[in-house]
């Protein structure tokens, strides 16, 4: 029986552990791949208080995850498929038939890339269609690449392509861009970098890789097949929440809704990072929500033991 368990190793889950475990609690993580979450696959972060010169996100995320293990967190990798939450004890089942039972519960699982939908991006993927050009990226050494979005991650992103690849197309729907100025500045000053708007990917094509993509204009309707080499998506994303019952309240788009003390609609349940609804999702406010939800859950179970 564990105090309190965490799903997700991201920043506000390892942020939550270690505020947690610091605290006295018996606390475990449960993480379905590497400890840092998506920051682990941000190759430069520049906006992290303390970090002048930046930080590489997997840089970061091993330090979280380090200072976590040093206060004593237990952590289980493995996938979550199911909660219990109602009741005083809470019950977790991952794929491994895991069952991990704790008096409260963090959900700090984050969120996914959101997909595009069209033809031959499911068939490509991996294989010339990618979500992180971090991971990706040297693959594309002096090679003609694609990225569709118009947020800071897309912009962001391309800038990075542009150490391999030899030419970069931004392919946004509209005109004009979510992203940053500077981000946007700095983008339009980059010479390997071209802008096709006003424009969506109707398919992406090839044959044993992706070979090229049918572009629409959206305004014109005019269609036109673009040689590349590949394909990255950078649209937004989606909560990770495949595993939480429905009966915990979410928004429209499945964003888990809290309080201001990031209390679910159950107590003893608690959402922290990406996975809540939020009106910014950066490292620094995931970590503001694991300090929060770890010291709202440690009163929680004072309160427990008071009664």
């Amino acid at each position: 029986m564990y105090d309190l368990a965490i799903i997700g190793a991201g920043p506000a889950g390892l942020t939550a552990a270690i505020y947690a475990a610091r605290g006295g609690l018996k606390t475990i993580v449960i993480e379905s791949m590497a400890p840092g979450g998506q920051v682990a696959m941000t190759e430069k972060i520049e906006n992290y208080p303390g970090f002048p010169e930046g930080v590489s996100g997997y840089e970061l995320g091993g330090l979280f995850y380090q200072q976590a293990q040093n206060y004593g967190t237990d952590f289980v990798f493995e996938n979550v498929t199911s909660m219990e939450l109602m009741g005083k004890v809470k019950k977790i089942f991952t794929n491994q038939q895991t069952t991990i039972e704790s008096k409260a519960v963090i959900i700090a699982s984050g969120s996914k890339p959101r997909y595009l939908g069209v033809e031959g991006e499911e068939r490509f993927r991996g294989r010339g269609v990618s979500y992180c050009a971090m991971c990706d990226g040297p693959f594309y050494k002096n090679k003609f690449v694609a990225v569709i979005g118009g947020g800071n991650s897309a912009l962001e992103e391309g800038l990075y392509l542009t150490k391999f690849a030899l030419n970069v197309i931004i392919i946004h729907r509209r005109d004009g861009f979510r992203a940053s100025d500077i981000v946007l500045k700095e983008a339009k000053n980059n010479s390997k970098i071209s802008f096709l708007l006003d424009s969506v990917v109707e398919e992406i094509i090839g044959d044993d890789k992706v070979k090229s993509i049918i572009i629409k204009n959206t305004k014109s309707a005019e269609k036109k097949e673009i040689p590349i080499d590949g394909v990255f998506v950078f649209i937004g994303t989606e909560p990770n929440t495949e595993f939480v019952p429905n009966y915990l309240e979410t928004n429209a788009q499945g964003y888990i809704i809290t309080d201001e003390f990031l209390q679910t609609n159950i107590k003893g349940v608690y959402a922290a990072g990406d996975i809540r609804n939020t009106p910014l999702r950066q490292v620094v406010t995931a970590v503001g929500d694991g300090a929060i939800a770890a010291t709202q859950a440690e009163r929680y179970l004072n309160s427990l033991e008071n009664k």
